[in-house]
């Protein structure tokens, strides 16, 4: 498991996207720059889009079913697990390829759907930042931003962006 977030006391801001499908949205752009890393839960489709991302903070990202086709990203992990500021993560593109065994795991993050969810079940956050790229099959287009500290998910915001 990677750890990385450096002062645990300090409030850590990270981005949560998904499926920017080839288009990184400028008002995303916006949203990145208070933040100190970025997740892509995959389907992020332009190698380009992702080298965009690490000029920005550190990005975690796994492949999604859409980036399997594309050099430079079907090579990415299609599960991670890792820790920022003593907040222990696993992210996979799709909720169904979430492992069984959580143990240890306070945040699940996920993407595919193109829906944003919330939930927290048996004190760990399930989160899919729903689609940040293009509106699809009449969802609307979103992200999150998570504040952590000491270990604990301080805060989820939802941001709409559309």
């Amino acid at each position: 498991m990677e750890n990385s977030g450096g002062n645990l006391r300090e409030p850590v801001r990270v981005a949560v996207i998904s499926d920017t499908h080839g288009l990184l949205r400028r008002e995303v752009v916006a949203e990145l720059q208070d933040c100190t890393h970025i997740l892509h839960a995959g389907d992020i489709v332009r190698e380009s889009d992702l080298d965009e991302l690490r000029l920005y903070s550190a990005v975690y990202a796994v492949r999604g079913n859409n980036d399997l086709w594309q050099e430079g990203l079907r090579e990415l992990a299609g599960t991670l697990w890792f820790t920022i500021a003593g907040v222990s993560f696993v992210m996979t593109h799709d909720r169904y390829d979430v492992p069984r065994n959580l143990e240890g795991v306070q945040a699940v993050i996920y993407g595919h759907s193109h829906r944003y969810s919330e939930e927290w079940k048996d004190k760990r956050l399930w989160l899919n930042p729903g689609s940040c790229g293009r509106a699809r099959f009449g969802g609307d287009v979103t992200m999150a931003k998570l504040v952590l500290q000491n270990g604990i998910i301080r805060s989820v915001k939802r941001i709409d962006l559309e």
